[in-house]
């Protein structure tokens, strides 16, 4: 029995006692008068068992499925030769992974050697599965049969459930709480070497991006430069021509929808716009690559700027332009603003519209001095939400923009973003101990030191600014 097999037969052993230990509760109620005579609900003791069941097999399970493998690898190492055994530990490591291959029926090696230790491989998998299936299936049956037998209108279930479920809760904030510290400290501590290569300095504050390191001293064309500036120019820069499109776009289209429009229209419109945050971003980047880059670039290139009789020349524009990758991007997050802007503001109670308005005051200024300061907190989230979304855009920005680090504020030119560098630098067989792998962590670090800032200040802005009432 495979182990997804295995993991459906328990959730329905655990399905079994959920409802044997709930009509045993019932049947106890009955004899006794009816529900008033339990301590707890019926639900409660079938979930109670439940719980007593399903636990220890999960856990059974999850650490048999990891050590699995292990240990089954050191069982094989027996039947290798000595010579084999003393191999280095790549080796021997390849090595097995091709025992485990022809195990698998994905290899066609001959070896009879291999072949034998590859069916000795296929044995232990097989005792292991059936271990791992006596060992679940009977705990199902002890414990559920212990559960039974203690279900008793005395029994106190409902208190056992909710402190399961707060423990259980507990224990998920704090796994979420353990992964955020631990990708903080794994992006800390390699940015850290990365910083004792290249100076921190330069990193920050330098100005040309060519994070080509030579691998001989003659070699042409690997200056090693690590200065970051272009990168979060280019960040910035896209991300301030999409938030000029969707954060107007979708505010504007949040107070329509929510002030303005009738219920038909409201339920047409919203589910459209939503769509938009469900295409894929590739789509995005060929909609930016084959669309909009072109239609700017045929529109604009050459086009003479002259200001009062004045000549300032003609507009060079590039085939891979910000201003493509700005505009879609902005596009593509309007719902993220929209949205959620839109459940803010229908969520400010009625009762204040009703107050401005039997002070005299009109639908607009109803929504500009009433509904909009009260929403304003959930606004600015929607706003850091859309943000966030721009800053950690890749795809588009790769399919229109391009990678080439150019440091420019002009929107008609190439430029590339931080994300985009990190996946180019993570791509492909690199040291992971060198300057140019090291250098997709302390990117990371500086972008999430940038974001934690712009959180900081949103969280300033909302306190200022919003109105509070009872």
């Amino acid at each position: 029995m495979n182990f997804s097999t295995l993991f459906t037969f328990i959730l329905l052993g655990v399905a079994v006692v959920y409802y044997l230990c709930q009509y045993r509760s019932l049947s106890i109620a009955k004899q006794m008068g009816g529900l008033k005579h339990l301590h707890s609900l019926p639900v409660f003791y079938g979930m109670q068992a439940a719980i007593w069941c399903a636990i220890p097999c999960i856990i059974i399970f999850t650490l048999w499925t990891i050590l699995d493998d292990s240990i089954i690898r050191q069982l094989t190492l027996q039947y290798l030769t000595e010579e084999q055994q003393r191999l280095p530990q790549g080796e021997l490591i390849l090595l097995l992974s091709s025992i485990e291959n022809i195990a698998q029926g994905t290899s066609l090696q001959q070896d009879p050697q291999m072949l034998a230790i590859a069916e000795r491989v296929n044995d232990f998998q097989r005792i292991s599965q059936l271990a791992l299936t006596v060992i679940v299936l009977c705990a199902v049956i002890i414990l559920g049969s212990w559960r039974w037998m203690r279900v008793s209108a005395a029994n106190n279930a409902r208190n056992s459930v909710e402190r399961t479920f707060m423990v259980s809760l507990f224990v998920c904030s704090m796994i979420a709480i353990i992964t955020t510290i631990g990708i903080v400290f794994s992006v800390l501590f390699e940015s850290i070497r990365f910083f004792q290569i290249i100076p921190i300095h330069e990193f920050v504050f330098g100005a040309q991006w060519s994070p080509q390191l030579s691998i001989r001293e003659d070699q042409v064309g690997s200056s090693g430069a690590f200065g970051a500036v272009p990168l979060f120019t280019g960040t910035l820069l896209i991300s301030a021509i999409a938030m000029l499109v969707a954060v107007p776009t979708g505010l504007m289209t949040a107070i329509y929808l929510s002030e303005y429009a009738n219920a038909k229209l409201r339920g047409i419109v919203k589910p459209l716009l939503e769509i938009l945050a469900g295409i894929p971003t590739v789509v995005y980047g060929f909609f930016a690559a084959l669309t909009i880059a072109p239609m700017i670039k045929n529109s604009l290139h050459g086009f003479d700027l002259s200001l009062l009789g004045i000549s300032l020349g003609v507009l060079d524009v590039s085939g891979e332009s910000a201003l493509a990758a700005g505009l879609v991007m902005g596009v593509m997050i309007i719902p993220f603003v929209s949205s959620l802007s839109d459940d803010v503001i229908n969520a400010v109670p009625q009762s204040l519209r009703d107050g401005a308005y039997g002070l005299g005051s009109t639908q607009s200024e109803t929504v500009k001095k009433v509904v909009f300061p009260a929403a304003l907190p959930g606004i600015v989230g929607a706003i850091l939400l859309a943000v966030s979304r721009a800053i950690g855009e890749t795809m588009i920005v790769v399919m229109a923009v391009g990678t080439a680090a150019k440091l420019t504020f002009n929107p008609l030119e190439s430029v590339t973003t931080v994300t985009v560098q990190m996946t180019t630098l993570l791509i492909g067989d690199h040291e992971f101990d060198s300057a140019k792998t090291l250098a997709a962590f302390a990117l990371g670090l500086v972008l999430f030191i940038l974001t934690l800032g712009l959180n900081f200040i949103a969280l300033r802005i909302v306190k200022k600014y919003r109105e509070q009432y009872d």
